[in-house]
């Protein structure tokens, strides 16, 4: 087959909206354009953004930033129920903590274990970074049965109806 499965940091602004409006992603208001928060985040720090690339087509992405218990990204409050279903998650700890915030994989390649090839590959290089946990929010089957079978505490947000999963690195503890 040939076709060799990379997970690159960072990706030219321009082509990642290009193959987020070409694969008709709902993105802001569902004109199919990245977002303004997504594009905020991969504007400030390139390195949040991971394309998912087979050979050179990008198949699919991931967007992360840093976290905390109190606030989604910096200025940005969490409510109540987040911040206290996080706590929990978390054994109280409140800082040094990433969120992946978005992840999205072509339906053709679905199905054939990128998701948890991705996740071995984002916990080493969340880990190399300097962070202890992720923090991810989900309610897509396969996202759910990824993050179970490697480990998170889980906890179900009912005012999103989504599930938060946690982990905390096993490099790292504090």
């Amino acid at each position: 087959m040939g076709w060799i499965l990379r997970f690159v940091v960072g990706c030219e602004l321009e082509e990642f909206k290009e193959y987020y409006r070409r694969n008709g992603f709902a993105g802001e208001q569902g004109t199919g354009e990245l977002g303004i928060t997504e594009e905020k985040i991969v504007v400030q720090d390139p390195a949040h953004l991971i394309v998912w690339r087979q050979n050179d087509e990008i198949i699919g992405d991931a967007i992360w930033h840093e976290t905390s218990t109190d606030e989604h990204r910096e200025g940005v409050p969490r409510d109540k129920d987040d911040r206290e279903i996080l706590t929990e998650l978390c054994g109280g700890k409140r800082d040094n903590i990433v969120e992946l915030h978005e992840i999205w994989l072509i339906e053709k390649y679905r199905g054939k274990g990128y998701g948890e090839k991705f996740f071995e590959f984002f916990e080493e290089f969340i880990g190399r970074k300097g962070y202890d946990s992720i923090v991810y929010y989900a309610d897509h089957p396969a996202a759910l049965a990824i993050c179970r079978g490697r480990g998170y505490k889980e906890g179900y947000l009912k005012s999103l109806g989504e599930y938060v999963f946690y982990i905390q690195l096993e490099n790292h503890t504090s």
